[in-house]
């Protein structure tokens, strides 16, 4: 018996008469075709089949049509924005605009392969861009790619079979004893609290030190409670390439973080506080000062030095190879630093340790003793 919505009628002459879509004209007019059997279950077997192959064709059509870009700009939109912080996000939407539509962005998806996504980093390896920024830009991709196989508009992913080039290890750059010191004189001199006396004994990062407030920091207990991060991102609604400016979590779930407060810091910090007009440790009229003021005030400051060119990050490191001179060992440092693993400590600042290592090796070659010929 036919049921409502099948579209499968018994005929005069005994046959089974199944009806389906067969196309559409261009003012969107309906044409039917139909399909005939003996029994109701033939017929309706044949519209199973005919609709199936409607469908696998029609997803065809889109899969070839579509470009690259069409498919990017929706996974990133409808899958990326939902599962990264807004800072990666932006970063994503960065690097996207600048590297990946240029080039791959009007190619048909299904047309994507793994001789021209090669093509595509032997450009970026050209253009002398970071090992890390080359493998960044390839991952977004390779995400993309991934996303399109599972929701089956490609049948392979092309990054698979693609040569990516060496990571080369990061080169750290930090003050020396001596250029510290010299630099610790010019931000004393600084009314306000200085973000560089900051960097240099907690090892925050920028963002971190911008959205730091006095409430953070417990005196009593001696602490720096880390939780908060000021980024200025893309703006993807401007057309005229604006940024805006975002308060958040740190960097990664480790970056949240409990800092000691050293005894002389602490002192510092006090003192500035008594006369400080804002709740925010350092300020901009009042307000939160943005990383990209902090950097511009440090890079006045530093502009007639012998060490103009440095970044502020170099404080971070500064602060991370005074505490492993130190004796700090590198479980504890990593956690202050807000690392993910001590192997990101290590790695990061494995030149640092060769001292370190060094006179380890002379303890223990110490306990070498040659035997006596005679006894």
């Amino acid at each position: 018996m036919s049921k409502k919505g099948e579209n499968i009628y018994k005929r005069k002459d005994g046959r089974w008469e199944g009806r389906y879509i067969k196309q559409r004209t261009p003012t969107r007019k309906i044409i039917y075709g139909y399909v005939y059997g003996k029994k109701y279950s033939e017929v309706k077997e044949k519209l199973i089949f005919l609709k199936a192959k409607q469908l696998i064709t029609q997803e065809t059509v889109i899969s070839s049509r579509k470009t690259y870009e069409e498919w990017i700009i929706y996974w990133l939109d409808h899958t990326v924005r939902r599962t990264v912080k807004a800072t990666t996000y932006s970063n994503y939407f960065r690097l996207l605009n600048k590297h990946i539509l240029p080039i791959l962005g009007k190619c048909h998806l299904v047309k994507m392969s793994s001789a021209l996504l090669q093509e595509f980093v032997d450009g970026l390896v050209a253009k002398n861009l970071a090992s890390s920024t080359i493998r960044l830009i390839f991952t977004i991709v390779n995400k993309s790619l991934k996303e399109a196989v599972k929701n089956e508009y490609i049948d392979k992913n092309p990054c698979n079979s693609v040569h990516l080039p060496k990571l080369a290890a990061p080169i750290i750059h930090s003050l020396s004893s001596k250029e510290q010191r010299k630099l610790e004189e010019l931000a004393f001199n600084e009314t306000e609290c200085s973000p560089i006396i900051l960097a240099l004994y907690s090892g925050m990062r920028i963002g971190e030190i911008s959205g730091l407030k006095w409430e953070d920091i417990d005196f009593d207990k001696g602490l720096i409670r880390v939780h908060r991060t000021i980024s200025r991102i893309i703006d993807e609604h401007s057309t005229i390439n604006k940024t805006e400016l975002i308060s958040g979590s740190p960097k990664t779930a480790y970056s949240s973080r409990v800092i000691p407060l050293a005894t002389n810091l602490k002192d510092y910090l006090l003192e500035k506080k008594e006369t400080s007009p804002s709740n925010y440790v350092i300020h901009c009229r009042g307000k939160l000062a943005e990383p990209r003021v902090i950097n511009y005030r440090f890079k006045r400051m530093i502009r007639e030095t012998e060490f103009a060119s440095i970044h502020f990050h170099v404080l971070r490191h500064t602060f991370a190879t005074r505490c492993l001179e130190q004796g700090v060992d590198i479980v504890s440092l990593s956690r202050i630093l807000g690392h993910r693993s001590t192997k990101l400590t290590l790695d990061t600042y494995a030149d640092s340790l060769l001292e370190h290592r060094q006179e380890v090796m002379k303890a223990v070659d110490a306990l070498l003793k040659k035997p006596s010929l005679f006894k």
